[in-house]
């Protein structure tokens, strides 16, 4: 906003000019009479105060344009174009463009309304005050653009997990420039924006580089757009295709309590899940070949009448355009007296409880082998002290059967005949 002292004598000619070319032929005399008449009667312009505000406005919408005269005098107020062209001379609209409308119109106001803003309108439009000197003020018209048109790119419809793919975002004619940002369900990405200027008008486009993952197949990629013309979101947005290869799970159905028991059977599914759907879901027996009472259908596996040459490791793989997947079973046969039960029925569970079996196993050879070295080491020193025993009984009675008498007897089982054949029993 600005305001200006024009010289008296010129202004009223130049008013009166402007006035009369822009009104039509039967109310030209009127206009000019009025204008000399004004200008015959301008009075001082002692305290009086002219200004204006600046207008910002969306294009279509309406603007107010308002000459506002502090301690006004009854001076003639006028509204000029940005052309100085005469929109209206007090409450007499000499300019044809029906869209200007007075609003109000008295000592201290002259408020006009501008319907159906377009950007052609902008500019600075000028409110005069017929004193003595005149005064002038302005205001200036901001039309706000908001984008015409957002359009989205993928440049790929559908996508392999892992790869990088290019999306791009296109906000046209608008102003001033838009700010885009980027979405990927509700976490925000950065983008790389470059802004084109045509007419006073801006388009931006918005690169989005995004390596995708399975995790993102069904996600929306929002394209948004922040713009003071726009209120609320002004959105559009893309759904990823993402193709992944197979996630492979194996689910024990039966037995139903998880424990396989010799004389049991076996039923285990595999369940496959990828995009597109796996089509070859297949069984293997690692390492071995499958068991010939084994019988295959589809993704599952039954094994009736379990025995301990069935202990292995069963693979379910799956397949499809993008790629290959497996997972294992680890089949452990228990005894019939077996009352332990895995914790899981899974595959992983499978493993798990296959090695706790051989732990067990282990230990109780173990505990049998001490068990059995200790019997062993209880009959070697019972047969030792036996044999033992024996030999002193027989050395008491040493020398007596040859005796004459007791005291020759005791004489030598002490060992005082020296030459006496020694007589030795032992007992086992």
């Amino acid at each position: 906003m600005a305001s200006a002292v024009l010289p008296s004598g010129s202004q009223c000619a130049a008013a009166a000019a402007a006035a009369a070319a822009a009104a039509p032929p039967g109310l030209r005399l009127r206009l000019l009479l009025l204008l000399l008449s004004a200008a015959a009667l301008i009075p001082t312009g002692d305290g009086q105060n002219l200004f204006t505000k600046d207008v910002t406005v969306i294009e279509g919408e309406v603007a107010t344009i308002s000459c506002q005269v502090n301690k006004s005098d009854d001076s003639v107020i006028q509204l000029l174009n940005p052309n100085r062209q005469t929109i209206y001379f007090k409450d007499f609209r000499p300019l044809k463009d029906s869209r200007f409308q007075l609003l109000n119109f008295s000592s201290s106001e002259l408020k006009v309304s501008l319907t159906n803003v377009s950007i052609s309108d902008e500019g600075r439009y000028f409110c005069q005050l017929y004193t003595d000197p005149p005064q002038e003020s302005y205001t200036t018209i901001t039309v706000l653009v908001p984008p015409r048109n957002l359009m989205i790119d993928i440049q790929k419809d559908t996508a392999v997990e892992g790869e990088e793919i290019e999306v791009n975002c296109t906000a046209m004619a608008s102003k001033p420039a838009t700010t885009i940002r980027w979405f990927k369900g509700n976490k925000e990405l950065k983008g790389k924006s470059e802004v084109e200027e045509w007419s006073d008008m801006y388009t931006v486009t918005s690169q989005l580089m995004l390596k995708v993952h399975k995790e993102d197949d069904g996600v929306p990629v929002i394209c948004q757009v922040e713009h003071p013309a726009v209120t609320g979101n002004l959105q559009t947005q893309r759904y990823l295709e993402v193709q992944y290869k197979p996630q492979v799970h194996i689910q024990m159905t039966y037995p139903l309590q998880g424990l396989t028991r010799e004389g049991d059977a076996l039923e285990l599914t595999c369940e496959a899940i990828g995009k597109p759907q796996p089509v070859m879901v297949t069984w293997v027996r690692v390492d071995d070949e499958m068991p010939q009472h084994a019988v295959l259908s589809g993704p599952n596996l039954f094994i009736n009448n379990l025995n301990k040459t069935d202990n292995g490791t069963y693979r379910c793989e799956a397949s499809n355009i993008v790629g290959k997947a497996h997972s294992d079973y680890m089949l452990y046969v228990y005894d019939t007296t077996a009352t332990t039960e895995p914790a899981v029925h899974d595959s992983r569970a499978g493993e798990e409880g296959a090695i706790g079996a051989v732990d067990h196993a282990v230990i109780g050879g173990v505990v049998a082998v001490v068990v059995f070295a200790m019997l062993c080491l209880l009959i070697i020193l019972g047969r030792y002290f036996a044999r033992h025993k024996g030999t002193y009984f027989t050395h008491e009675a040493k020398g007596a059967d040859d005796a004459a008498d007791a005291d020759t007897a005791i004489i030598n089982a002490e060992g005082g005949q020296n030459n006496s054949e020694e007589k030795k029993e032992y007992f086992i």
